[in-house]
């Protein structure tokens, strides 16, 4: 078995777990954060949207109830259970659903006019070749979104150490500029750069068995004053607050 294929047993393994609870959070339907991902994405009735690794199909429906024609994929069956249910209960009917690896992603070349992942590049260890999949499946003159957390360079290290003691699943997130990198790799033509801060409630993000470690990680961080994992955290009432660093990038596909 080769590591991908290990990493990708891993994904499905923390995401089945944590399906139901994944799409009931709040933060995931966040309302200014899903109002700047459509804006990028440039829907138009009609479009013919991928949403990879969609998760409980979040994006995908709200895409689809702006008119789009909306395919969804994710490797977790779990998820893609939930995405369903989600449909159902909106009474969307343009939307199809698959599981599948978004670096091999099972459609035709150009296939689509929007291809999208939101908060998807952090759990993959090779983004570059997720994007690629993405943009082979765009058609010519389309648009392409990434939206995920993009630490500072100083703080990625720290974000990434919490990250992974939250979700084992977690690769690493790329700063903006390591983002925008892999935008020029895959030769797309940069159209949009968006960002966001995202409110969260760490206790609701967590295992149990995980708290005592991430405590202690967030207690010296506020403590320091200096947050060096570069997510604002504070104490409230209701246990550790933080904000996630997000960034959207949008790219056109070129002739």
């Amino acid at each position: 078995m080769t590591a991908n294929q290990t990493h990708n047993q891993r994904i499905v393994a923390q995401f089945t777990r944590w399906a139901r609870p994944f799409a009931d959070l709040p933060i995931h339907s966040e309302a200014d954060g899903m109002a700047r991902t459509l804006a990028a994405a440039a829907i138009t009735p009609g479009a013919r949207l991928l949403d990879v690794a969609c998760g409980p199909g979040i994006v995908a429906c709200a895409a689809a109830a702006q008119g789009a024609d909306v395919t969804g994929i994710d490797i977790t069956p779990a998820m893609i259970a939930e995405a369903r249910h989600r449909q159902d209960a909106l009474g969307l009917r343009n939307l199809d659903w698959h599981v599948g690896d978004a670096t091999a992603l099972p459609f035709a070349d150009g296939a689509f006019d929007i291809v999208v992942t939101r908060y998807s590049f952090h759990h993959m260890p090779q983004p570059a070749a997720a994007l690629a999949e993405m943009r082979r499946v765009c058609r010519a003159g389309g648009r392409i979104v990434v939206v995920d957390a993009t630490p500072s360079p100083e703080t990625q290290a720290a974000y990434d150490r919490m990250e992974r003691l939250r979700d084992p699943s977690h690769t690493s997130a790329l700063t903006l500029d390591q983002l925008r990198s892999l935008g020029r790799a895959a030769g797309l033509e940069e159209v949009l750069v968006d960002g966001y801060r995202l409110e969260a409630l760490l206790a609701t993000l967590a295992d149990d068995a995980d708290m005592a470690a991430l405590d202690a990680m967030f207690d010296a961080d506020i403590a320091s004053g200096e947050d060096r994992i570069g997510v604002g955290a504070w104490r409230a009432a209701d246990g550790i607050r933080f904000y996630f660093p997000l960034s959207i990038l949008a790219w056109s596909r070129p002739a």
